[in-house]
């Protein structure tokens, strides 16, 4: 789990603004990643699959 530190800002405009320090950042846009993946991942299981030797034999291994 990340531990976060944000600092809540008001702008002028009195619209709000979260700033993180850039190693919390990256630990999330890591995380989102590492997130898209296992959904490609998960994804990829539901596709059809080729055998290896079918493989092999169009390869002419």
């Amino acid at each position: 789990m990340l531990e976060l530190h944000p600092q809540f800002l008001t702008g002028p405009d009195g619209n709000p603004s979260v700033v993180l320090s850039l190693a919390e950042y990256e630990a999330i846009l890591e995380q989102l990643e590492d997130m898209e993946d296992l959904a490609d991942a998960r994804n990829a299981m539901n596709e059809p699959t080729t055998p290896w030797e079918t493989v092999k034999a169009e390869l002419g291994l």
